[in-house]
């Protein structure tokens, strides 16, 4: 009768170890998805308030996107000039490059983040972009949520590939 006692303390103990390792485990794989999260938001955090303080180039280091749109837009400014042509994307075509409201992950899939994310105007209101261009509110509702994809690389950056908003 001791020895099946003993066993089953024995027995008891391992299964309380494996228990805490697989607790511990499950922890560890949480803390680096949540970390990487964290990185995805600081990205997007901090190239819209980049945009928006006029530091293009801080900008322009947090932005994975392609210039084409800002090249064709501003065919005076140099390509290779992301500086200015941030900065035309900013105060001449329409960008709104406005600081961050609120933000939530929507979906995580592979190396790519997909944030729902709301603007403030410079008045401190929400940013809602109404319809546009002949549509009415029917053709193109009123909306102030916004998808803003952000990629991490493979050497562990986080990247927003998407321009901020846009009004002809």
């Amino acid at each position: 009768m001791i020895a099946s006692a003993s066993k089953t303390k024995t027995s008891g103990k391992l299964a309380l170890r494996l228990c805490i390792f697989l607790v511990c485990a499950a922890l560890m794989v949480a803390c680096q998805s949540n970390q990487g999260t964290g990185s995805a938001e600081n990205a997007l955090q901090n190239y819209f308030a980049a945009l928006n303080a006029g530091q293009y180039e801080k900008a322009d280091h947090l932005f994975g996107g392609g210039h084409d749109i800002l090249t064709g837009w501003n065919p005076d400014i140099d390509p290779g000039d992301h500086v200015a042509l941030w900065e035309a994307g900013c105060f001449r075509n329409g960008l709104q490059c406005l600081r961050v409201r609120s933000f939530s992950l929507k979906e995580h899939t592979d190396d790519i983040y997909l944030f729902t994310v709301e603007f403030t105007n410079p008045d401190g209101s929400l940013f809602v972009r109404g319809p546009c261009c002949g549509a009415d509110e029917t053709e193109m509702p009123s909306t102030s949520k916004f998808e803003v994809r952000v990629q991490e690389l493979e050497d562990g950056k986080y990247l927003v590939l998407d321009l901020p908003v846009y009004i002809p």
